[in-house]
C-alpha cells in the first residue's frame, strides 16, 4: 500500500493515508494515455460543420440559356457549384467523431493517470474541504495555503459551496468522483482529492 498524507485547507498535516498498490501506483505507459486522451477529444467535437449542396439551394431548375450558339459556357441551372450563391461539392456534412476504446483500457488509463500524479508528487488530499460561504476570496485563500495555481478538486457529494467559489477562479475545476476522466487528470499540473472520494475512486476502478 502507498501512504500519503493528508492536509487541512490550512496547509497543515493532520493524518496519514494508504492508497490501493493496484490503482495508485501502477506503471505508466504514454501510448495507452494517448490513445484514451484522443479518445475523449474526439468524442467532444461537435461535428456540425454543414455546407448547401446543390439539391439544397433555393433557385430554379430551368436551364439559363440554350446549350449551343453563345459562345459562352455550356450551363445548366442557377444552382451550379461554379456560379455565385450555388451549391458546394465537397463541403463538409454534419457527421459524428466519436468512438470507442475498450473499457479495460480506459479504466488502465485512468489508474495510470493517478499513478502519474503521485509520480511527480502532484498529488494532494484534503481531510475536507469546506467553506462558511460561497466567496471566492475564501477559495483563493486556501489555495494561497496550499500553494497551488491550477488544479482539479475532486469531491465525494455535491459541494455547493466550493462549487459556486471556484468557478470564477482560472485553472480550477471542481468534479464529482463519478466524473474523473484521464484528460481532466493531465490537464491541470494538481490533483486534489478529498479523503471522503478517494473510498469511491477505488471502488469504481476496482469493480
Amino acid at each position: 500500500m502507498s501512504i500519503i498524507d493528508v492536509y487541512n485547507i490550512n496547509g497543515e498535516k493532520v493524518s496519514q493515508l494508504e492508497l490501493a498498490e493496484s490503482i495508485f501506483n501502477v506503471p505508466v505507459k504514454q501510448s495507452v494515455l494517448h490513445e484514451v486522451v484522443t479518445m475523449q477529444l474526439a468524442c467532444r467535437r461537435a461535428g456540425s460543420a454543414s455546407v448547401k449542396h446543390r439539391s439544397d439551394v433555393k433557385g430554379s431548375t430551368r436551364k439559363l440559356y440554350k446549350q449551343k450558339g453563345t459562345g459562352r459556357a455550356r450551363r445548366g441551372d442557377i444552382k451550379s457549384p461554379l456560379l455565385r450563391g450555388g451549391g458546394s461539392i465537397f463541403g463538409p456534412d454534419p457527421r459524428s467523431y466519436s468512438y470507442k476504446v475498450p473499457k479495460k483500457i480506459r479504466k488502465q488509463a485512468l489508474k495510470m493517470a493517478l499513478s502519474s500524479k503521485i509520480q511527480t508528487n502532484n498529488l494532494l488530499v484534503l481531510d475536507k474541504f469546506e467553506l462558511e460561504k460561497a466567496r471566492t476570496k475564501g477559495f483563493t485563500s486556501v489555495l494561497d495555503n496550499l500553494k497551488v495555481k491550477k488544479a482539479l478538486i475532486i469531491t465525494e457529494n455535491v459541494n455547493e459551496n466550493l462549487e459556486l467559489s471556484s468557478r470564477n477562479v482560472p485553472g480550477i475545476k471542481v468534479m464529482r468522483y463519478e466524473g474523473l476522466n484521464v484528460y481532466d487528470i493531465l490537464k491541470y499540473e494538481k490533483l486534489i482529492l478529498l479523503e471522503t472520494s478517494i473510498k469511491g475512486i477505488e471502488g469504481r476502478l476496482t469493480a
